[in-house]
C-alpha cells in the first residue's frame, strides 16, 4: 500500500513540476492599458466587421461545440435546448432552472440539479466561443485599448460580470477589415496568462452575421471546432417543423 502512495506521490509531483514548467515557458503578464486611445472606435469597427446588427435579428440558432454538446437557441425567449451524451437539457440560462432527460427519462431532485447545472457551465462556454465577437458591450464589460508584451495593439474586453468566471480578460486582435484574427485570454479557468487561440473559418449565417468555426491555440491542446451552425427566423430554417424547448 506504501508503494502505491509513493507512486502516487511521485506522479503529483512530476505533473506539478509540468505545469510550472509550463507556466514559466507560456505566461504572460496582463497587458499594458493604453489610456490615450479610444476603445469605443476600435470595438465598433470590429462589431460592424461581424456585422452585429444582423446577428441582432437572428431569433433561432443551432450549432455543435467538439461535436461533444449540441445546441438550439429560442434568442426571443433565451432558452435553449443542450443535449450532451445521455443528456438533454431545457434550460433556462437567464433562471439557471428548467427540465432534464437521461436516455429519455425525466431527472428529478438532486440529479436534476445536477444536470442543469451542467448544462449551463456548457451553455456559458461553448456559447462564448461561438458568440464572443458580439458579446464585448455586453453589461459588466468594460473596453481598453492594451498592448502584449510583444507591443501588439488590441481591445482588451474585461467581463466584470456575469457567467461562470467574472473577471475574464480578453485582448481581441483585428485584421485590417475589423475582423477578429484571434485573441489572448487572462481566465481563471486557465492558470496560464495570454493564452492565444485563433478566431478563423469565419462563416456567414442567414441575414449576413459572420462567426468563427475554427479556434487554434498557441498550447497544442487547445483546438475547438464549431460544426453544424444555422441560424434563422423560422424554426424551418433550423431544419425543424416547431420549436424543440420544452419550457
Amino acid at each position: 500500500m506504501k508503494k502505491i502512495f509513493y507512486v502516487m506521490g511521485a506522479l503529483i509531483l512530476v505533473l506539478l513540476v509540468i505545469i510550472l514548467v509550463i507556466r514559466i515557458a507560456y505566461h504572460e503578464p496582463r497587458p499594458q492599458i493604453n489610456d490615450g486611445q479610444n476603445a469605443e472606435e476600435l470595438a465598433q469597427r470590429m462589431l460592424q466587421a461581424v456585422n452585429k446588427e444582423a446577428w441582432d435579428t437572428l431569433a433561432y440558432i443551432g450549432w455543435s461545440f467538439r461535436d461533444q454538446h449540441h445546441y438550439v437557441w429560442d434568442r426571443v425567449k433565451n432558452d435553449a435546448l443542450v443535449k450532451w451524451d445521455d443528456y438533454e437539457v431545457h434550460l433556462d440560462p437567464d433562471e439557471i432552472q428548467g427540465i432534464a432527460y437521461k436516455r429519455g427519462q425525466l431527472l428529478e431532485g438532486s440529479k436534476l440539479s445536477k444536470a442543469i447545472q451542467t448544462a449551463w457551465n456548457y451553455w456559458c462556454n461553448d456559447m462564448f466561443w461561438l458568440a464572443a465577437p458580439f458579446k464585448i458591450r455586453d453589461p459588466g464589460t468594460s473596453l481598453k485599448i492594451a498592448e502584449d508584451e510583444d507591443g501588439k495593439t488590441g481591445l482588451l474586453v474585461t467581463y466584470e460580470s456575469g457567467g461562470v468566471t467574472p473577471g475574464d480578460s480578453y485582448l481581441w486582435f483585428l485584421d485590417e477589415s475589423g475582423l477578429p484574427s484571434g485573441y489572448k485570454m487572462w481566465v481563471k479557468i486557465i492558470p496560464i496568462g495570454g493564452v492565444y487561440t485563433s478566431w478563423e473559418k469565419w462563416q456567414t449565417i442567414t441575414g449576413g452575421a459572420k462567426v468563427s468555426s475554427f479556434h487554434q491555440g498557441n498550447i497544442g491542446a487547445l483546438k475547438l471546432e464549431i460544426t453544424n451552425i444555422r441560424g434563422g427566423n423560422t424554426w424551418n430554417e433550423l431544419g425543424l417543423d416547431n420549436s424543440p424547448i420544452q419550457l
